[in-house]
């Protein structure tokens, strides 16, 4: 089992993490996106510097771009997709990868995610879960957020993460999925050790823990598939394991995809968004007085520090992007946290300010046929959770060092220590 991690380590990312290294060294700047400690702690200076070299940077690596109007065209442009394992490999390391995936876990950036496949399969996928995420069905679930919220808020929070932020949308996403409460902090956990799937060039080491975390996920994922069929509920799950046409690893990839994504996300938010208000006692003092701004202070912190930085698409034929040249297979990085600040699209990007005319016109939800399932849902959490946290505690203060996740990709806080 060591020597198939050891290759899917190295066609995922080990052979990234050698090139990454390599064109650091050379200067090239979409690699110090990925090796610089100092673009990982406050990456807007960097995505300024790359919106300002021209619409589309070339790189070693690949293509980059921070501006709202190019990356938009990204997203929507029907000759980039995600199927990045479609990309050939040289034939000896092509078959060892395919011998290794036979013992592979299958977790968020694996085919048949929906994170990696592309139409018809992605449209697929998406049909069989989206009427749980439609506008109506998710503002249906209002009084159930805002009950689990109260219940949430009766004890005093230290660490706004762990006592809060984290436990309001895996507890919301457990009940939609059908999956036991009393699960929630070990899904917790399973998903925070599985977040740096997401970025590129691991180390070996951080590779190795995360596929044992998603193992552990899939095998009670295998098992509490066979219970719903056995006595099948009213939640998603239920409905999905009983359909003919979706297989075990589609249904594995599906479920996992749904609980990770339905928290992990949101978590970033919530903490972002709380922290964002504590140090902008002006902000949150303007809602207190207009509590109808709530929903749009949610867009703000989304466009002003987004729980997804980046993402990325390959090229699947040739294509003109901004006047530049694309070939097939070639990869380009849109960074979503540089196009919501874009001063061509936002006044005074840099500043947060909830009463902006224009916030909603983020970037952070993707967008095209990949825009998130679950955008509805994050919103409506989003601002639920900070208006009641702000109500129940309104002297809420930071106390002591907030941490910053390791993570590139997805960029929030693991701790926040607060006081009342």
């Amino acid at each position: 089992m060591l020597a198939g991690t050891a290759v899917r380590w190295a066609t995922k990312h080990g052979f990234m993490r050698a090139g990454i290294s390599a064109a650091a060294r050379k200067g090239d700047e979409q690699a110090r996106f990925f090796s610089d400690p100092g673009v990982r702690e406050n990456p807007y200076p960097f995505y300024t510097s790359v919106r300002e070299a021209g619409p589309v940077v070339p790189g070693r690596l690949m293509w980059a771009t921070a501006r709202h109007d190019v990356v938009s065209q990204v997203l929507r442009h029907d000759a980039f997709g995600v199927g990045f394992t479609d990309r050939p490999l040289p034939a000896p390391v092509a078959l060892a990868f395919r011998f290794s995936r036979r013992s592979s876990p299958i977790g968020p950036v694996d085919p048949p995610s929906m994170l990696v496949v592309d139409p018809p399969d992605h449209t697929r996928y998406r049909r069989l879960v989206s009427k749980v995420f439609t506008a109506r069905a998710i503002e249906g679930l209002r009084p159930r957020i805002e009950r689990t919220c109260a219940e949430l808020l009766r004890d005093k929070p230290a660490d706004l993460v762990a006592d809060f932020a984290s436990l309001l949308p895996v507890t919301v996403i457990a009940e939609i999925l059908g999956v036991p409460l009393d699960m929630r902090r070990q899904f917790l956990a399973w998903g925070h050790a599985a977040a740096p799937t997401l970025d590129l060039g691991l180390s070996f080491s951080t590779y190795r823990r995360t596929e044992i975390n998603i193992r552990k996920v899939n095998n009670w994922m295998r098992g509490h598939f066979a219970r719903l069929r056995r006595e099948p509920g009213d939640d998603l799950l239920s409905q999905l394991v009983q359909l003919d046409d979706l297989g075990e690893d589609e249904l594995l990839a599906t479920a996992g995809l749904l609980l990770a994504a339905g928290f992990e996300t949101t978590v970033n938010l919530l903490g972002t968004g709380a922290w964002l208000l504590m140090r902008h006692p002006e902000q949150l003092a303007l809602l207190r007085e207009e509590p109808q701004r709530w929903g749009n202070a949610v867009e703000e912190a989304l466009r002003f520090d987004p729980p997804v930085q980046i993402t990325a698409r390959v090229c699947r034929r040739e294509a003109e992007l901004a006047g530049a040249h694309i070939r097939p297979g070639h990869v380009v990085m849109a960074m979503l946290a540089g196009a919501n600040r874009d001063p061509a699209v936002f006044a005074d990007p840099d500043t947060f300010d909830v009463t902006r005319p224009n916030a909603r016109e983020h970037l952070s939800f993707s967008g095209g046929v990949h825009y998130c399932l679950g955008a509805a849902l994050a919103r409506l959490e989003g601002e639920i959770g900070l208006r009641m946290l702000f109500e129940r505690y309104p002297d809420l203060r930071i106390d002591g060092e907030p941490h910053r996740r390791t993570t590139r990709v997805l960029r929030g806080f693991d701790a926040l220590p607060v006081t009342i």
